[in-house]
């Protein structure tokens, strides 16, 4: 029985051990270097006194970077990785919340830590690779550690300002990664095109199945999703098969045109989540790869990851939403109303999901982890958690979860309930319409929508008018030059409303 991360490795090496594992346009790293570098930076830090606490990773996004995280769990502690990408502010409240004793850095990073307030200890990844491995007390580290130890904390934003540090454990991680390989058929042949920033959780999905099945993992560079077809034309180069990438990286492919001038040569998985995909540019990307697997995710951080899976074999109308499908082996999915009872069949309920893929809840705030980590209303006999995810959902004819709205996405306006996303998903189907996003203004009662595109907004607001009643009629319609997305990809509606308050 696996019991830790880092038997994917320990298993893998032997087999490949001067196969890459991760690249960039800078660095490759064997399964050799990847174990020596991981062990060394773990007999380091044992030997400076650091156990079963947090060690953040503040580097470049890199290869090193994905290294030092095997190095920390070596070492018994549980990485926490952060970016110089990130806001400043951010950066200081996540070091404030952790009070961590090491900090492990690249050339670039190490200067910057004092601007935020650190004045513990910081490692240099290039010279703590050079510290000799300590056998013995690796061994002794791993004789002691279980699967419920931490392994990571990654922070998401929280409702107060403070960010969130939620922590996963070996267990939840192992289970995920078992799921996930089984379900999008992951090999020893699998090149994958990291997409995410290393800092969520969503790179889990080519970290730790590289490691499993000594696949290989290239590292995109950020500026590619600026240039579509430069894009493609990066994932041909390095003939990548696979990816697992935000709705919204994919249809800045489609919508801009960028298949009638490259199309991509060596994809036949592809694996998408975190928004929902405008049926008409997933047709574009069917028609491209018409042999290529598309599966669409869903799943939250507090679960370590992605917990339903579709696999996409039919089409669908233009209206249609792409289900997210069945629970991962293992995962359990609840519909609850808002009674705390179970949803009757095809009506809504809020997503609660129970199952070794809970993670562990949040940093240092208890409060906040059982505000959502609750008992499960369907089980009063026995201690059961289940995590609200706060999605609502509903099943359709054939059984499948289709995914409705965020609960702070579903509006009352004019009497009536609706959800955002389907003024969007209505939106989206205009031509010249290539990003589309849609806010609330309660106070004045009125919907606001953004396009990007070369449609014009008059025929796009007569076109709405023919398509949706009037209480879902946009009160503004605002053309911007580019549509806001967080850092992972997902689309900023804070950034929206900050634009529309300011006009």
């Amino acid at each position: 029985m696996q019991t830790n991360v880092l038997e994917y490795l320990e298993q893998t090496l032997p087999r490949v051990p001067d196969k890459v594992a991760f690249a960039d346009d800078n660095t490759q790293l064997t399964f050799a270097q990847v174990s020596q570098n991981a062990r060394a930076v773990g007999s380091a830090l044992h030997a400076d006194g650091l156990s079963g606490e947090p060690v953040v990773v503040f580097m470049e996004k890199s290869p090193a970077a994905i290294n030092a995280f095997f190095g920390v769990i070596y070492a018994g502690c549980y990485y926490v990785p952060l970016d110089v990408e990130m806001p400043a502010f951010r950066i200081e409240m996540i070091l404030e919340q952790l009070h961590p004793r090491a900090v492990i850095c690249d050339a670039v990073t190490q200067p910057q830590l004092q601007n935020f307030g650190y004045t513990g200890k910081s490692y240099l990844f290039d010279e703590i690779v050079k510290t000799p491995v300590d056998d013995a007390a690796l061994a002794q580290i791993r004789a002691k550690q279980l699967d419920i130890d931490p392994i990571y904390i990654v922070f998401t934003s929280g409702s107060t300002g403070v960010p969130k540090g939620i922590l996963a454990c070996h267990r939840s991680v192992i289970d995920y990664i078992e799921n996930l390989s089984e379900t999008l058929g992951f090999n020893s042949e699998t090149v994958f095109g990291n997409q995410t920033p290393l800092y969520f959780d969503a790179c889990l999905k080519e970290l730790y199945p590289t490691l499993k099945f000594g696949a290989t993992t290239w590292l995109v560079p950020k500026q590619c999703f600026s240039f579509p077809i430069q894009l493609v034309e990066y994932l041909n180069a390095h003939r990548i098969n696979t990816i697992c990438w935000v709705v919204s990286a994919l249809t800045m492919i489609s919508a801009t045109g960028t298949f009638r001038t490259v199309r991509p040569e060596t994809l036949h998985t592809v694996a998408f989540g975190s928004e929902v995909f405008p049926v008409k540019q997933f047709r574009m990307w069917r028609e491209v790869l018409p042999e290529a697997k598309f599966t669409n995710l869903y799943g939250p951080t507090e679960a370590t990851g992605m917990s339903c899976y579709y696999h996409v074999e039919r089409e669908f109308g233009d209206t249609e939403a792409i289900p997210i499908g069945r629970p991962f082996r293992n995962t359990g999915i609840i519909l609850l109303d808002e009674n705390n009872k179970e949803a009757a069949f095809g009506e809504p309920g809020e997503i609660c999901i129970r199952g070794t893929c809970l993670t562990m809840g949040y940093f240092g705030q208890p409060e906040k982890t059982a505000e959502v980590f609750t008992q499960n209303p369907l089980q009063t006999r026995f201690p059961e958690l289940i995590y609200r995810t706060g999605d609502i959902a509903h099943y359709n004819a054939d059984g499948d979860l289709v995914f409705v709205s965020r609960k702070d996405y579903q509006i009352k306006h004019m009497g009536h309930r609706i959800e955002l996303g389907e003024i969007e998903i209505n939106c989206g189907l205009f031509d010249g319409v290539e990003a589309v996003g849609c806010i609330y203004d309660k106070q004045k009662g009125k919907i606001v929508l953004f396009y990007t595109g070369p449609a014009e907004k008059a025929a796009l607001a007569s076109y709405l008018k023919q398509r949706l009643p009037r209480y879902m009629q946009p009160n503004r319609i605002r053309q911007i030059d580019a549509m806001p997305h967080t850092p992972n990809g997902k689309l900023d509606r804070k950034a929206l409303t900050a634009l529309y308050e300011t006009e």
